[in-house]
């Protein structure tokens, strides 16, 4: 058998990795690390220090790291995005083959959770049939998927803001920066949290009546954060962004919306 881990690793600070988070990376008998190239190094640096920290001294646990295929950047997203999660499945059933053949238990280390926005669920669900395709010795293996959860950048920046998630009584919608794009204000949501927008998603918005609180970098050492009504804050959080991903050569950030300022206590 193989014993698929998908373990959430929150967001960039090792305080933040759960027990049960370490168990399973001590468990593994191999854990597969992606790199997704020179601009992003941050991120496997992370895991590595994270497996150089966490794992035992006694520990026989394998490490091996893997270039990440690229995404096609056509027109079609979902389609690109559907033949993405396919390259990446036969990667994976590629190394389990190469250093598991006889099978074991395989760790991923999942950014945030494996949940929220990440497709790692929906790659391991089409790895069996992956494995079957390539025809090697752990072919024949069953494949059985585990998810250890995650602190997620949600979680990092109501921390960091020090506010709840939802406004009293009122509902959240998650969204993307694509769907606000598109479909401008959901609904009837009284806040709405928005992720993987590439920049800039909140500025299609009537900024009148709109508070927000954006993080960049959550949980990292450099973490940035901004708050404030969005007609008064919008354009400093552009410049920033823009600057950061600059500087670091990558970003990474979320940002929560609400139709009225949360009033804090005094």
């Amino acid at each position: 058998m193989i014993h698929l881990s998908l373990i959430g690793i929150g967001t960039g600070n090792p305080e933040h990795v759960t027990l049960a988070a370490v168990r399973a990376l001590n468990a593994a008998d191999l854990i597969l690390l992606p790199r997704k190239g020179e601009g992003k190094s941050d991120l496997v640096d992370l895991r590595r220090l994270l497996c150089r920290n966490l794992l035992e001294a006694s520990s026989r646990t394998r490490v091996v790291e893997f270039d990440l295929p690229r995404r096609d950047a056509r027109a079609d997203y979902l389609d690109a995005v559907d033949d993405w999660h396919g390259a990446i499945a036969s990667v994976w059933g590629e190394l389990i083959d190469t250093h598991l053949p006889q099978g074991g238990r395989v760790g991923m280390l999942i950014w945030g959770d494996p949940s929220l926005y990440d497709s790692s669920l929906r790659i391991a669900q089409r790895l069996g049939a992956v494995m079957k395709s390539v025809g090697g010795r752990a072919s024949d293996l069953a494949l059985q998927v585990d998810v250890v959860p995650g602190i997620t950048s949600l979680q990092v920046l109501t921390a960091e803001h020090r506010i709840p998630l939802n406004a009293l009584a009122e509902p959240v919608q998650i969204t993307t920066g694509r769907r606000l794009r598109e479909r401008g204000w959901p609904g009837d949501a009284a806040s709405v949290a928005v992720m993987l927008d590439s920049g800039g998603a909140f500025a299609t918005l009537p900024p009148e009546g709109l508070y927000i609180w954006w993080g960049a970098y959550l949980g990292m050492d450099k973490q940035r954060l901004i708050e404030g009504r969005l007609e008064e804050v919008a354009a400093s959080i552009i410049e920033q962004r823009a600057a950061l991903r600059e500087r670091h050569g990558w970003i990474m950030d979320v940002y929560l919306l609400r139709r009225e300022p949360l009033r804090r206590e005094q």
